[in-house]
């Protein structure tokens, strides 16, 4: 005996029996289901890039006086990278608070050569002060402008360079530099090394 669609009776018990047969599906689903879960965590740090003046002997901010044509004046810092990380590069960029034609003549005007040593400076009476371990000339320049120093220790973390900064005043200059002062700022930058993948 057949449902018949056309009546209400029968269109009710062909409704109850799909939402029966649905749900008879659906529960077929809720058996027999495997799971299973695992979890890690992972602790992550940025590196720290940090440059630093110091060192037992650090005599770059003393003043200099009575500086004639053909002489120089030796001054000494370290120069350390105290972060975790190694750089890319170091510059040394110098400016004239105060300047004069000491710092704004290129050619006449003072001179810089910077020095690092492997180990401190050995200073010698009257004469130029020597480096007992390997010593590398890292900038020569005039005073003022910026220039990346030349493969200095204190690219890799931890390591540092012990600087001798010599400043020249050449044996041209004439009477205009009578007398004159100036003041010169010395700033070091690092920037971090090439990134990569970890």
């Amino acid at each position: 005996m057949g449902i018949s669609m056309k009546s209400t009776p029968g269109k009710i018990l062909a409704s109850v029996t799909l939402v029966g047969a649905a749900a008879a599906v659906a529960g077929l689903g809720t058996y027999g289901a495997f799971t299973s879960t695992t979890n890690a965590s992972q602790e992550v740090k940025a590196g720290r890039v940090v440059i630093e003046l110091g060192g037992t002997v650090n005599t770059i901010s003393n003043p200099v006086a009575g500086l004639l044509p053909g002489d120089s004046v030796e001054k000494f810092v370290t120069l350390s990278n105290t972060g975790d990380s190694d750089f890319n590069a170091v510059t040394l960029t110098t400016t004239a608070s105060t300047g004069t034609l000491l710092t704004s003549d290129v050619l006449n005007g003072l001179q810089l050569t910077v020095e690092a040593c492997t180990t401190d400076w050995v200073a010698v009476a009257n004469g130029p002060d020597t480096c007992a371990g390997s010593k590398t000339v890292v900038a020569s320049t005039p005073i003022l402008g910026t220039r990346v120093l030349t493969a200095p220790a204190s690219l890799t973390a931890t390591k540092s360079d012990h600087l001798k900064i010599t400043t020249s005043l050449p044996t041209n200059a004439g009477d205009a530099f009578q007398g004159l002062t100036s003041t010169v700022n010395f700033t070091f930058d690092a920037t971090q090394r090439t990134a990569s993948v970890k």
